[in-house]
């Protein structure tokens, strides 16, 4: 369970715990002799042969309590069979400092805005930082001033309800005050330097003569043995059936795929195999690529247009009584955009606004409250395909289930860029159980869920996971 606390006011997440409960377990063969004068050694993982394992964040460690031998020809060679668990590098969810710059840092001194969460302290934001802003932009822009008061009418909703459920996780020890930690000097996090860009990947392979002929078939990954080549990756809905985790390599690069999961992996351009799908859903989770001035001086990721937003094809994928939860910034543009142009066009209509608040362990604010940088919040704006035919959701007690507006979902945050919070388990009371699951613009796959983008394996890197020893 990914949910730690759930109270009126919201859920606290354990993302870390939702990653790791994941059966990222591999069945394989270890072939460690060939003949009676040859010693040599060969990795089979789940059927799908690769060399070998060599990362820096994966180790070919074997579990060897649950081995078992079998002869497999007439050289005296044989092969032992071990399960391997792996589990989401620890190191990805360690914050325990808020993310403060030493400019906003100063600022803060400066205009004495710290909040205190344990005591419930609400001070408003200091007339200090307002003047100053004002000698150096001498008026606000519109963008500016509709941001300033939408942080006043939700303010107090995200201070209260994120209190509450800190101080919760504080008396369940999930979260630590800071003062229980040691101090020391946090290691850097290093991302794996030799993964593939995906989406160069999926632009290039637009251009392939032999992937325009196919016929975009999906491909099962079965419990037998499944021979995969690079170029049957693309432009295809590729399917996990088995109740174990397979091992895919890509460019050299090796990914993990959860059981009972399938990922397209393409671009905004190459969506007609998931319409080929023959599968309607009943959640579609979007997380767009905002277009914003940070993403330009960054070049991080490519950004869509609003044009391009509305262009995704919500009504071919959207099963009646759909839910659509789409990520959001905190630009008032953006937010107006999907309420007023976005939703009608998928004929959606919107139904609740939440926030998603992200913290350290110890309980703090990842960014002040107040900051006039960067906000400590996201939004998630939820909408219904609106069927004229279409029943309404009900409970067992054949109650109408009302979507509420204005929860909370906070969490500790991974510290990979847009690696969101798993939504499966705060939204079960608003789905029909045992749906079709979609999330779109995806970077990492999910047991039970259809993924698509054009970097949806990119957290199933295996450099972001650790196999387990033995007895772990």
């Amino acid at each position: 369970m990914s949910v730690v606390h759930q109270l009126s006011a919201g859920w606290l997440l354990d993302h870390l715990s939702f990653i790791n409960k994941i059966n990222y377990q591999l069945h394989q063969h270890y072939e460690t002799c060939c003949s009676k004068t040859e010693s040599t050694t060969s990795v089979y993982f789940d059927s799908l042969q690769v060399d070998s394992v060599s990362s820096s964040g994966a180790c070919a460690t074997f579990i060897a309590s649950d081995s078992t031998t079998k002869p497999e020809n007439d050289d005296g060679g044989y092969y032992e069979m071990f399960t391997q668990k792996f589990v989401f590098r620890p190191e990805l969810f360690d914050v325990t400092k808020p993310y403060i710059t030493p400019a906003v840092c100063k600022e803060c001194q400066q205009s004495n805005e710290k909040e205190d969460l344990m005591n419930g302290v609400e001070k408003e934001i200091s007339i200090s930082v307002i003047e100053k802003k004002r000698k150096r932009c001498a008026v606000f822009n519109q963008g500016e001033l509709d941001a300033m008061e939408y942080h006043r009418k939700i303010r107090k909703l995200i201070l209260d309800g994120s209190l509450q459920l800190i101080q919760e996780g504080l008396k369940s020890g999930f979260l630590n005050p800071l003062f229980e930690k040691q101090d020391k000097c946090s290691k850097p996090i290093i991302s794996p330097l030799d993964t593939c860009n995906l989406s160069e990947l999926c632009e290039m392979a637009k251009h392939l003569p032999s992937l325009n002929e196919m016929e975009h078939q999906t491909l099962q990954l079965m419990e037998e043995g499944t021979s995969v080549t690079e170029q049957d990756l693309f432009l295809r809905v590729i399917e996990n059936n088995s109740s174990f985790t397979k091992v895919i390599t890509l460019m050299g690069q090796k990914y993990l795929l959860p059981p009972k999961s399938s990922f397209l992996l393409s671009d905004i351009s190459c969506m007609q195999p998931l319409l080929n799908y023959r599968k309607t859903f009943d959640v579609i989770v979007i997380d767009p690529p905002w277009q914003n001035k940070s993403v330009k001086r960054s070049n991080r990721y490519s950004y869509l247009s609003p044009l391009q937003i509305k262009q995704i094809p919500i009504p071919k994928l959207a099963a009646p009584n759909c839910l659509v939860v789409t990520w959001v910034t905190n630009r008032q543009k953006h937010l107006r955009f999907i309420k007023e142009e976005l939703y009608p066009s998928w004929s959606v209509e919107t139904v609740a606004e939440w926030h998603w608040v992200k913290i350290t362990s110890s309980g703090e604010f990842v960014f002040p409250l107040d900051s006039p940088h960067k906000k400590p919040y996201e939004g998630l704006i939820l909408g219904r395909v609106q069927e004229k035919t279409a029943l309404p959701l009900r409970n067992a007690d054949g109650n109408v289930i009302p979507i509420p507006d204005h929860k909370l979902i906070v969490s500790v945050p991974c510290t990979l860029h847009s690696h969101k919070p798993p939504l499966a388990e705060v939204l079960k009371d608003y789905i029909k159980p045992d749906g079709e699951y979609l999330e779109l613009f995806a970077r990492n796959l999910q047991p039970g869920w259809t993924s698509w983008g054009n970097e949806v394996l990119k957290f199933q890197h295996m450099d972001y996971f650790i196999a387990l020893e033995s007895g772990s």
